[in-house]
């Protein structure tokens, strides 16, 4: 079962940002989707398996 969790990111501001993010939490095991907001500074990251928040912020890093 998927599961979707939102998380607010300082600094997307543009497309270039928002990719760099994208890539790095794609590759993180059970991450099926990522989804970034840049007028929000939101990232969506939806996970078929459990993902912890330290692995999701460490990728965003």
């Amino acid at each position: 079962m998927a599961t979707n969790s939102t998380y607010t990111v300082s600094g997307i501001t543009c497309g270039s940002c928002a990719s760099k993010v994208t890539d790095h939490v794609e590759q993180i095991d059970g991450v099926t989707d990522v989804a970034v907001d840049t007028s929000t500074g939101s990232l969506m990251v939806t996970t078929d398996a459990p993902v912890t928040d330290d692995a999701v912020h460490t990728a965003i890093k």
